[in-house]
């Protein structure tokens, strides 16, 4: 059964089972805030005001228990695979998109992405009537590009190498118009932090929340929610062990390039590195990074898909793989269902693939 799944509410109506509205949560938490003029901060009232446009486009997804013994807690699953385009980057991206001004808009927008951000900017776009186009990285898998197009977004493939440069100096030559960036935008991160609004409302008392980190405007929007409303619940960020800057840079103490990164079927996180102005948000709002091997990922889809019915691609369950380790606590934990666009051919090959042992230690 869903856990407290409904419609969006108004602003005023917001609350929990604790009695506590988010309203006064957030007059108390703006009344006492620390001046910290030098900090990048997602605000409550920026997510809040993110809220009021997001439903435009995006749906409000269920929390649902996944029954499974052999965890440390109770684990919970926000769907956002439930979203109109599979994903959660639909908030985010038509927060950011409706908020260009009428000129910005006329230019038209682009951006970079595996296949989420662009299915999620391509959709805003449509509905806003405003051109897009999209650099994809070329182990994109079928059914993300199939539905970019289906979108009316254009296509321009190229390597992992081109795409990430591209991202960090936020243009291309092959591009025109308002470049909206997939995860480091402030728009962008509160749009998906509304996830976390809606996990408060539905579970209180969840102690740790764990989310995919690829670029980290998941992870980082739904701590930006949780650190105005509820400080003590604990953000996890999950990668796999092919591509884990995040945990490097925890361990560094700084924005680090993962050495090793390696592509795998777990395309929608694990990037080549974290871009220094994220970094900044995640050292602060993140409780670390829990890394996953694809083997752990695999078997967390194939439970996900055994007890809920459920398809999770394999960012999605890199962050259910990483609540079931065990290493996020053993309180109540919300494991982020981020997406679910996978190539059903894939994603049947996996879930039905023998297990590989585990090497002891």
């Amino acid at each position: 059964m869903p856990v407290g799944a409904g419609s969006s509410e108004s602003l005023n109506n917001l609350g929990g089972r604790d009695g506590c509205t988010i309203l006064a949560v957030f007059k108390m938490a703006t009344s006492s805030a620390p001046n910290k003029q030098h900090e990048r901060t997602i605000s409550l009232e920026s997510i809040l005001a993110a809220r009021q446009r997001v439903y435009q486009a995006a749906v409000r997804t269920p929390l649902v228990r996944l029954y499974f013994d052999d965890v440390p807690g109770e684990i919970y699953l926000k769907l956002e695979s439930f979203q109109p385009i599979g994903s959660f980057k639909i908030r985010g991206a038509y927060n950011a998109i409706s908020l260009l001004s009428p000129e910005d808009r006329a230019r038209g927008v682009w951006t970079i992405s595996a296949g989420n951000a662009a299915q999620g900017v391509a959709l805003a776009a449509r509905i806003l009537g405003i051109r897009c186009d999209v650099l994809v990285m070329d182990t994109a898998p079928a059914t993300k590009l199939d539905a970019i197009e289906r979108l009316g977004g254009g296509i321009i493939k190229a390597p992992m190498d081109e795409c990430w440069t591209a991202l960090t100096e936020g243009r291309h030559p092959a591009f025109q118009g308002v470049f909206v960036h997939p995860f480091d935008d402030d728009n962008f991160i509160a749009g998906n932090a509304t996830i976390g609004l809606e996990i408060l409302e539905d579970l209180p008392d969840v102690t740790s929340v764990v989310a995919a980190f690829g670029g980290g405007g998941l992870s980082c929007g739904i701590a930006s929610a949780m650190a105005a409303m509820k400080p003590e619940a604990k953000v996890y960020g999950a990668e796999p062990e092919t591509a884990s800057p995040l945990h490097l840079s925890f361990m560094k103490g700084s924005a680090q390039k993962f050495p090793d990164w390696k592509v795998s079927w777990v395309d929608g996180c694990g990037g080549k590195s974290v871009l220094p102005r994220m970094w900044d948000l995640a050292r602060r709002l993140l409780a670390g990074s829990i890394v996953a091997s694809l083997e752990e990922t695999r078997r967390a889809m194939s439970i996900v898909a055994d007890r809920n019915h459920i398809i999770c691609e394999g960012a999605a369950a890199c962050a259910v793989a990483a609540g079931l380790s065990g290493k996020a606590g053993s309180g109540k934990i919300v494991c982020v269902v981020s997406g679910g666009n996978i190539d059903l051919s894939r994603f049947s090959e996996l879930v039905s693939a023998p297990a590989v042992p585990t090497q002891q230690s």
